[in-house]
């Protein structure tokens, strides 16, 4: 039995787990196991196989964990050579037969990059250095960083997260999360030993719900009692969600130098590819702000 670590750009991909008519990252792996001759061709999945996690339709991740039964010569660059760009093999390292990637995994670590623009009264300047304001670049609320901070120390520790989850069973967490800022970004990591669904993006919801003001730390401490709230928090977006860490005991995985060197290629190549449509728009938005002046 072997573990592999995946990094993935989830954007492309409806989600992680496989489903019939639409591109998903375990459907890549499996066409790639299947290509590779791993997989037979009427197999539902590799013998003995499982994920560390099933992130949703757009979240990414770079510490994505699978495990099956397979042939000693499948590293992580063979794998690469099935794998579409945007799913890359890295890592790897031989498990007991018993292992199981969802179940084993003691923790799990997630990263937000929200954009959050200061609150006019914050001190410091923006971290672009342009004219763009990022205060109005889409309509959003500024954010206050102590209101942030606050909101996320109290929701960390031990609670019921039932209003922040579909789920109806497994809602009682440990979380620990912190949030540092980046230029207009609140980074907002958040660690436990497993999440019920949706929680993280909840999580950051209400981060900044109580950061822009629109909701009290009161509100807060309601989301946390016994009664259930109505509405419930929404989803923040998935595309800035990525599934940092998942940590195995006892388990030693070893980087493939050469396949951690392709994705660096192919994710260095997809950000280059972002940050020009991010030029691009920002001259749109410019020049569309003084849009007098170009009649």
């Amino acid at each position: 039995m072997r573990a592999f670590r995946l990094a993935y750009d989830g954007r492309p991909f409806y989600g992680f787990q496989r489903q019939p008519t639409v591109p998903t990252v375990e459907g890549a792996l499996f066409d790639a196991l299947r290509a590779l001759s791993i997989l037979p061709p009427d197999a539902d999945k590799p013998t003995g196989y499982a994920a560390a996690g099933r992130t949703d339709a757009g979240v990414s991740a770079v510490a994505q964990t699978v495990a099956f039964e397979c042939p000693e010569w499948l590293s992580p660059r063979a794998l690469n050579s099935e794998l579409p760009a945007t799913i890359r093999a890295w890592a790897s390292a031989d498990v007991d037969g018993d292992f199981h990637a969802t179940h084993d995994a003691a923790r799990r670590e997630y990263v937000y990059q929200l954009y959050a623009p200061r609150d006019v009264g914050d001190d410091g300047p923006s971290a672009d250095d342009r004219t763009l304001d990022a205060r109005t670049l889409d309509g959003r609320p500024t954010i206050d960083d102590d209101r942030a901070a606050d909101a996320v120390d109290a929701l960390s520790g031990q609670h019921d997260f039932h209003n922040l989850t579909p789920d109806e069973t497994g809602t009682e967490r440990d979380i620990a999360a912190s949030i540092d800022r980046d230029g207009d970004v609140l980074v907002l990591t958040v660690t436990a030993g497993g999440f019920p669904r949706h929680f993280v993006r909840r999580f950051v919801a209400v981060v900044q719900a109580v950061a822009s003001g629109s909701k009290s730390l009161a509100w807060i401490e309601s989301l946390l009692g016994d009664e259930p709230v109505d509405p419930r928090p929404q989803t923040a977006s998935p595309e800035p969600l990525v599934l940092s860490r998942v940590e195995y005991p006892g388990v030693d995985f070893e980087c493939d130098p050469n396949a951690a060197a392709s994705g660096v290629d192919a994710f260095g190549e997809r950000a280059v590819d972002a940050l020009v449509g991010y030029r691009v728009s920002s001259v749109l938005v410019d020049r569309l702000g003084e849009s007098e002046d170009n009649l």
